[in-house]
């Protein structure tokens, strides 16, 4: 007899994207971080915190839950903090979803965690096929019922996004389970649904500081929605970790926080980024989707995905590809600086 779980067994892990040794000057556009630094008040506040280290953080990170109620006009109760969003995401499984017979909805493509998520708590999964143009099925997610429905506004890895109508849509249609909206990337031009929240009871928003505030470093995600939303995540965190945001991140996600023009500055400076980028790749025959995110998903004129990230390794620039139906043809290209960027189309000119 094994001593491993049949469950531990059986499951598919999620596969991060490559982290490459730091002594190789890597042109590292594979991950989506923000090529940016995060705000100048991010250090000193970390700096202060260290002195505290030797006692256990406050357990429900309320210098960030204030710092995210200021930001989005919330009140603390609606707030809920963990160890980056895919903390955040994976307590929503037990929370809203587990013991129920009904399955949660998801598109096709969308981000491949929330597959592990379900495959973890034992959740069921319905998929709902992406349209031909890649947009979200959202006639299919209002019909019938279900447990839940995850929606990642802008979508990845394609980075399109949907309008405000189209969430509310969503929300009306199915008032008795969670609609889960999550917002990794919303900071980067799409709508969001924190103005639906105190309307909704049925919503919850999921944001991460690693994508719009330059912390993937920190590990910092927050939800929010009306407080018994909350209250259940709490109870769920409660009953697996007390702690998992420690003194320091907390120090530094509310520093990074409270600078919103800061964040709405570097923001703005990749969007700008992603526009000469996006039309430079279209100059060149990729077909490149409209992105609303920090990274554009693009399919070479000969559709040899593979062989072009290969290349671009072999000139010291990463980016992400995934062996998956429908969209083995493209890669995800994440923006960087007008310099990271400028040398990858200098390295396809190069082919």
């Amino acid at each position: 007899m094994s001593i491993i779980s049949p469950l531990a067994q059986s499951l598919t892990p999620y596969v991060p994207g490559e982290q490459p040794r730091t002594d190789i000057p890597w042109i590292k556009l594979n991950t989506n971080e923000n090529p940016y630094p995060p705000s100048p008040a991010v250090q000193p506040a970390i700096e202060q915190a260290i002195a505290h280290l030797p006692l256990y953080p406050e357990p429900t990170s309320r210098i960030v839950r204030q710092a995210v109620a200021r930001r989005h006009g919330l009140t603390e109760q609606q707030v809920f903090i963990g160890n980056g969003s895919d903390d955040v995401l994976a307590l929503c499984f037990p929370a809203f979803f587990q013991g129920q017979e009904l399955p949660v909805r998801l598109a096709d493509i969308t981000y491949s965690f929330y597959q592990v998520y379900a495959a973890l708590f034992g959740v069921p999964a319905e998929t709902c096929p992406l349209d031909d143009a890649f947009q979200m099925p959202v006639d299919a997610f209002c019909q019938g019922p279900c447990a839940g429905v995850l929606l990642t506004n802008p979508n990845a890895p394609t980075g399109l996004s949907l309008p405000l109508c189209a969430i509310e849509r969503v929300l009306q249609a199915q008032p008795d389970c969670l609609v889960l909206v999550d917002e990794a990337y919303v900071e980067f031009g799409a709508q969001s649904a924190v103005g639906l929240i105190d309307r909704y009871p049925n919503l919850l928003v999921v944001r991460t500081l690693s994508k719009s505030h330059g912390l993937a470093g920190l590990r910092v995600g927050y939800a929010m929605g009306q407080p018994p939303l909350i209250q259940a995540l709490t109870s769920i965190k409660d009953s697996f970790n007390s702690y998992p945001v420690d003194r320091l991140a907390q120090a530094g996600a509310a520093a990074a926080l409270a600078d919103d023009a800061y964040t709405q500055h570097c923001c703005r400076k990749i969007t700008h980024t992603r526009a000469w980028f996006t039309q430079a790749l279209r100059e060149r025959g990729f077909d490149v989707l409209d992105s609303m995110a920090n990274f554009v998903f693009a399919r070479p004129a000969d559709g040899d995905a593979v062989g072009l990230q290969a290349y671009l390794r072999s000139k010291g620039i990463l980016v992400r590809h995934f062996d998956a139906p429908r969209i083995a043809d493209r890669l995800r290209i994440s923006i960087g600086t007008d310099c990271h960027m400028q040398a990858l189309v200098e390295a396809l000119d190069a082919r």
